[in-house]
């Protein structure tokens, strides 16, 4: 039946929809007037969602981004002063040393490879997990809307919003431009962070990049951030060994995408006086992006 819903979907929209297609016909959504999803139903199931609008400047003070690079392995997180953590993919092995109140997966592939993890996440009742509609569709497929206990907090990629045309790096500009929230970059018209998520996060080929500006749409005004590392992409991730490490794309992107994109964010992060801490002290990341410090000399 998926396949036919799927091929009726093809012949009805143009290419640039295509991005949509296992979604409909299971898929209604509402929008706010500032864009984003409002309500979501998925398989004539009620998906309860945790309102963006309610969060958009709730926050203040410490927050610790979790990253899953090798370098996590070497930290004392015991010495760690009590704040909230935002998780990413594989992070929340950490979840009896960490305070995640918050996480963000993107990822669709990552429920299908991890879903032991996604399980775990699913089940803390604490957690804010801001993901997108086909990751909510994936999960309910795979568990069941009954088990989920954490609260959804859908996310859209900017350029591939639910139901709306796919915007290409070509088109994002022209688009966006007239977005006060939306800050391209000074040389780039395909690298751009946005203030108000509401209306969109810009991907820059890793998920800490939406993690950026969805803790600037919460409000923190000091980030640490741990296995943020950029480098080693032949090691495991932390939580892995040799023998189940995922692949990654992630070093192809990292000089093209990645560091220009991290480079801009961090120049309109600290222009709202959100001060930067980068804990991976052997990260790539230059100190002219991020301040890297050695957690054991600030956290004694």
């Amino acid at each position: 039946m998926g396949t036919f819903f799927k091929q009726i979907y093809r012949y009805t929209h143009t290419r640039p929809f295509r991005h949509n297609e296992n979604l409909w016909p299971y898929v209604k959504i509402k929008r706010a007037a500032s864009g984003e999803i409002v309500e979501l139903g998925y398989k004539k199931q009620h998906v309860p969602l945790e309102q963006l609008a309610d969060l958009k400047g709730q926050f203040a003070g410490d927050i610790l981004l979790t990253a899953t690079g090798p370098s996590v392995k070497n930290l004392h997180l015991e010495k760690f002063p009590s704040m909230p953590a935002m998780g990413v993919n594989g992070a929340y092995f950490l979840h009896d040393r960490v305070d995640f109140r918050f996480y963000v997966i993107v990822d669709i592939g990552f429920i299908d490879q991890k879903p032991e993890i996604i399980s775990d996440i699913i089940d803390d009742q604490r957690l804010t997990l801001f993901t997108t509609v086909h990751c909510v569709a994936k999960i309910i497929d795979r568990f069941g809307l009954e088990r989920v206990k954490c609260r959804f907090a859908v996310i859209e990629d900017a350029a591939y919003k639910i139901y709306q045309p796919k915007i290409t790096n070509d088109e994002l500009w022209s688009v966006y431009q007239d977005n006060r929230d939306v800050i391209f970059a000074t040389d780039r018209k395909d690298i751009a962070f946005n203030h108000d998520i509401r209306s969109g996060i810009f991907d820059a080929g890793t998920v800490a990049y939406w993690a950026l500006q969805i803790l600037t749409f919460l409000g923190f005004e000091r980030l640490y951030i741990i296995g943020l590392d950029m480098n080693n992409f032949h090691q495991p991730r932390f939580y892995e060994s040799a023998d189940n490490k995922l692949p990654t794309e992630l070093e192809n992107k990292v000089t093209v995408q990645v560091m220009p994109s991290f480079s801009h964010a961090s120049k309109l992060m600290k222009a709202k006086n959100i001060i930067i801490k980068n804990l991976s002290i052997t990260s790539a990341i230059s100190n002219d992006i991020f301040d890297k410090v050695d957690p054991d000399e600030i956290f004694k």
